[in-house]
């Protein structure tokens, strides 16, 4: 009885800590992390972006689409759509530009 309580407790235990690391708090901060380095690797003024995209942990990947200005001046381009890919395991993030099709 004792033997099955004990494995009954340490199998709480163990879950608690899985329960933890999917908390509100630590999808936001994966979030804002996710959201400050592709605001600020793409170059763009004030960017509108979107809800962060989770893909599941066998690709360890977070996509947002951001758009908006870039550039300064005469140089300055509107309506830029860009894709960053930020890879969760290394914290770096990949960005390009694209198209819908047809425009």
């Amino acid at each position: 009885m004792i033997k099955k309580m004990t494995i009954a407790a340490a199998a709480m235990l163990l879950s608690a800590h899985y329960a933890g690391a999917s908390s509100d708090a630590a999808w936001n901060a994966l979030f804002a992390k996710v959201n400050g380095t592709c605001i600020g690797q793409s170059g763009m003024d004030t960017p509108e972006a979107t809800a962060p995209v989770v893909f599941d942990d066998a690709t360890g990947k977070v996509a947002v689409l951001l758009r908006g200005s870039m550039g300064k001046g005469k140089s300055k381009v509107k309506n830029v759509n860009l894709i960053c890919l930020y890879d969760k395991k290394t914290g770096k993030a990949s960005i390009e530009e694209y198209r819908w099709l047809g425009r």
